[in-house]
């Protein structure tokens, strides 16, 4: 399983974004993945998922199917991203 925090760099939700990729780091010692939605693999994964609001947070198993989603401003607790993580 794996998760993917999708965004815009350069935008307004930027400082929320890497404010919570730097929590999640320092209490979880894990990185979040994330995706740039205006370069080419974002656009892809975009689609892929019908991602269309920024930021967003997708768990994905292991072959590639959609488990759970957060979107918003308001970004799930780590904790409950950290478990798709795994290990």
């Amino acid at each position: 399983m794996k998760a993917l925090l999708f965004y815009r760099p350069n935008s307004e939700h930027e400082r929320i974004v890497l404010d919570y990729l730097r929590d999640f780091a320092h209490r979880t010692g894990k990185e979040l993945p994330t995706v740039d939605v205006d370069s080419r693999e974002g656009i892809e994964l975009s689609q892929l998922y019908g991602i269309m609001k920024y930021p967003m947070i997708v768990a994905i198993d292991n072959d590639g199917r959609e488990l759970q989603r957060w979107e918003s401003d308001m970004l799930p607790q780590i904790s409950e991203v950290s478990y798709y993580l795994g290990n």
